[in-house]
């Protein structure tokens, strides 16, 4: 498909002339490939492409069609930041696609191991709220094919594949996890049923992976944040997105310092957008139940994910700090009592 990317096509794609073309390659490409085009005095955009194995690229092919849906269909009708789509197309019977994104550049991409500041988490927890409030409990968006509330199969897999992932995790990073961190998360899978089936009646479209890493911040330090890579999108408890930022992307320290205030910042933001009937109280609740979230995404994404010496720290950082703040709010027993 590289050799698709012309000026005739870029041309096409937003209906003018674009000259002469520079194509250059983004990023390591371990699940796609993402490049920059460069064309004109100064413009470029981002095309994000499957990888060239066609065994990699249909195995993942749900996760590519989740993020194509959520530009086709769901983007405009939110209010979180993301990069304006000009183009999001993907094959009904595989795992090919094309999305061409506005280049954010400069921006900058979050560091999920040095963590953020108390100003970058509350811009980054308010825009958070523009992806939940505007479609809060909206039973219309079971229309869109790619979303869906986690079924009895579903969880029932994942419940079989807790303890093996677990240990993997474990036994993969060794020394990078200390004993009380990993007794936390060996504890999260004695109630990790009752997790996943609590509190289904408030549903929102959920990021899932909504981190540092995939967050893209203004480089004058001010608001502004732009949130990108939508493949792991869901319906699901909306606080899941919010304690898993809160809990992995902050310091101990500056969560501990900051988390009261963020909370109450994402939950005025809903409020902004017509959420009734949540209060501060209950929000705040969801926050502390939701933070088995941080377990979950990391231990499975470093487990079955493609290995690396950044990876193995920024997971280890990851998990320290979210194990912190599951024995600092009561998580477990807060969901062992639902």
């Amino acid at each position: 498909m590289l050799e698709e990317l012309t000026a005739a096509w870029l041309g096409e794609v937003l209906g003018r002339e674009v000259g002469e073309l520079a194509v250059e390659q983004v990023g390591t490409g371990q699940i796609g490939t993402c490049f920059r085009l460069r064309f004109g005095a100064d413009e470029s955009v981002l095309v994000k492409l499957p990888p060239p194995d066609t065994s990699a690229r249909d195995m993942m092919a749900g996760a590519y069609r989740g993020e194509v849906r959520f530009y086709q269909q769901l983007a405009a009708t939110v209010a979180v930041r993301t990069p304006d789509c000009h183009l999001a197309e993907i094959a009904e019977d595989s795992g090919d696609f094309v999305i061409v994104l506005e280049d954010m550049a400069p921006a900058e991409q979050g560091d999920q191991i040095a963590g953020c500041t108390g100003a970058q988490a509350r811009d980054a927890v308010v825009n958070l709220a523009g992806l939940h409030g505007p479609r809060w409990c909206d039973p219309t968006l079971a229309d869109i094919d790619t979303l869906s509330v986690n079924g009895p199969d579903d969880i029932a897999l994942l419940l079989d594949m807790w303890e093996p992932t677990c240990e993997l995790f474990l036994s993969g990073l060794g020394d990078l996890i200390p004993a009380e961190d990993a007794a936390t998360l060996r504890a999260c899978g004695t109630v990790i049923e009752r997790w996943l089936l609590a509190r289904s009646e408030r549903f929102a479209p959920v990021h899932g992976d909504y981190r540092l890493d995939n967050l893209l911040f203004p480089p004058d330090g001010g608001a502004g944040v732009v949130a990108v890579d939508w493949q792991t999108l869901s319906l699901a408890l909306p606080a899941r997105d919010l304690a898993y930022f809160v809990g992995t992307s902050l310091t101990t320290d500056d969560r501990r310092l900051h988390e009261r205030e963020l909370v109450a910042a994402y939950h005025a933001a809903l409020t902004s957008y017509g959420v009734e009937g949540y209060s501060a109280e209950q929000c705040w609740d969801d926050y502390v139940f939701a933070m088995i979230q941080g377990p979950l995404v990391s231990i499975f994404g470093c487990a079955y994910g493609t290995r690396t010496e950044r990876g193995d720290r920024m997971f280890a950082v990851m998990i320290a700090r979210t194990c912190a703040a599951i024995r600092d709010l009561g998580t477990l027993a807060l969901v062992a009592g639902q």
